[in-house]
């Protein structure tokens, strides 16, 4: 009776051993099965997106941050870069280790030109246009059927324009300099961004900008003290792809206004000078005058004295 009543717990256990022995065998068919495709179980799929921008007419270069020789016993085969257009990966270009040139399937009239294969792990696009923006992917192909995805976002940009620094009227006193900026870059889209930067300015000194919607330009209203040694102030222009800058030399703007530091601490020294100016020329023609009716009045009488 003991022995056959022991018969269901052995028969249930042998049951699940052998159903776990089935789950085990399945997944390991499953795993050799889709090891063989693309999409399989070994193919590495990072997963993050590396976001990369660029310039219009300017260059951007594309870099498989893991080198596949680190890995122990498995070599690189060839590197697949492509894009993505819509819902599909379409292949650009092969690149395989010790071969200069790559191999063309896609876009070769496109690319063709502008692409330039700098090692096995790196491509650089040059002479970018806007409408190379997009996604493009590698597909790093190793031996024994491994493969690695890595996927990159490029964002093409139009080029900032230059800025320039235009300065309203200085109000000089003898101690200070009151002067507004206003920075103003031509043509300029709303993915460009107006900022300022100073050097030389004392850094209690508060700078107000009121940044305004393009193409209106950004102003900063300063008072600075002329015992100050000349600051300068930069105006910088950006955007994600690009960036350009104007300075101009603070000194400069205040001294050559219209209103200079010159002409008003040396005003009350000016209009003395002029009244004296004045008082000699109105002297000078007081005793010309007075010469000259003398002359006259002799003239009278030397002809008076003629006549009798």
């Amino acid at each position: 009776m003991g022995a056959h009543s022991e018969d269901p717990q052995l028969c249930w256990a042998s049951r699940l051993l052998g159903f776990s022995s089935l789950i085990l065998t399945l997944g390991a068919f499953s795993t050799v099965v889709n090891g063989s495709g693309t999409h399989g179980s070994q193919v590495e799929d990072s997963g993050n997106v590396v976001s990369l921008t660029g310039t219009q007419g300017g260059s951007v270069s594309f870099h498989v941050t893991q080198s596949p020789e680190s890995l122990p016993a498995v070599t690189l085969e060839k590197i697949s870069w492509g894009i993505k257009s819509e819902s599909h990966n379409t292949i650009i270009l092969l690149v395989s280790p010790g071969e200069d040139v790559p191999t063309w399937v896609n876009f070769e009239d496109k690319f063709e030109k502008r692409v330039h294969v700098l090692n096995t792990t790196t491509l650089r696009i040059d002479n970018l246009t806007l409408e190379d923006s997009g996604q493009y992917w590698a597909r790093v192909s190793l031996t024994g059927g491994r493969e690695t995805n890595r996927y990159f976002h490029l964002t093409v940009y139009e080029p900032v324009p230059h800025p320039q620094i235009l300065a309203k009227t200085p109000s000089v006193t003898p101690d200070w300099c009151s002067v507004t900026l206003e920075c103003h870059a031509p043509g300029t889209r709303e993915d460009v961004n107006v900022s300022w930067e100073s050097k030389g300015l004392p850094r209690e000194l508060e700078q107000r900008g009121v940044p305004g919607p393009a193409p209106n330009p950004w102003t900063v209203a300063l008072k600075l003290p002329l015992s100050q040694p000349s600051p300068s102030i930069t105006c910088v222009v950006s955007n994600p792809g690009d960036r350009k800058t104007a300075t101009r030399d603070l000194g400069e703007v205040c001294a050559h206004g219209p209103h200079g530091p010159d002409g008003s601490a040396h005003l009350p020294d000016i209009l003395a000078t002029v009244v004296v100016v004045l008082l000699v020329i109105g002297v000078t023609v007081r005793i010309w005058l007075m010469c000259d009716r003398g002359r006259i009045r002799t003239e009278r009488f030397r002809l008076c004295c003629w006549r009798q």
